[in-house]
């Protein structure tokens, strides 16, 4: 009975904190709250993007989604890339709401959009990541080795799994 009162405590403070401080309860990936405003990402999203050169289209990812290479991913995506870490644009969770993509037309890409992302042949990412996106503010990585960019689409195809 006693930790029944405590956790109907601490459900009560949690409760009461967070509408005072505005915050919620429960975190969905794919939206994203500012100043009380609910934003939701496109999906599937309708672009425009330059398709890459044939010899690229033909690419298939030559490294296995092992965790090690998705884990490389997660840690390029979120910290190690340059110019600058994905998550800026792509957000957290890779739904396209960084914290920039109020700022940037079009809107950064929803990786959590299976209908947008998957029918995209592993060498059309490859291209973007390595020259951007014309017409997009998506930079070229050039600085990243061949692994890498293989690495990085790991992770970012694993945003449109169900149980990722």
């Amino acid at each position: 009975m006693k930790r029944i009162i405590i956790l109907g405590l601490f459900i009560f403070s949690v409760i009461t904190t967070s509408l005072a401080w505005g915050w919620t309860l429960v975190a969905h990936p794919e939206k994203k709250v500012e100043g009380g405003l609910e934003f939701e990402p496109l999906c599937p999203q309708a672009r425009k993007t330059v398709t890459a050169p044939e010899k690229f289209l033909k690419m298939k990812n030559p490294l296995p989604p092992s965790h090690e290479n998705i884990f490389a991913g997660q840690t390029l995506f979120h910290f190690d890339s340059q110019p600058g870490p994905c998550r800026v644009c792509h957000g957290i969770s890779g739904n396209g709401l960084g914290i920039l993509f109020r700022e940037l037309t079009p809107s950064p890409r929803n990786f959590t959009c299976s209908q947008t992302i998957d029918p995209l042949p592993d060498g059309q990412l490859f291209w973007v990541i390595r020259n951007g996106s014309s017409g997009t503010e998506m930079p070229a990585f050039k600085n990243l080795g061949d692994d890498q960019v293989w690495q990085l689409i790991h992770y970012i195809r694993h945003f449109s799994k169900e149980d990722h």
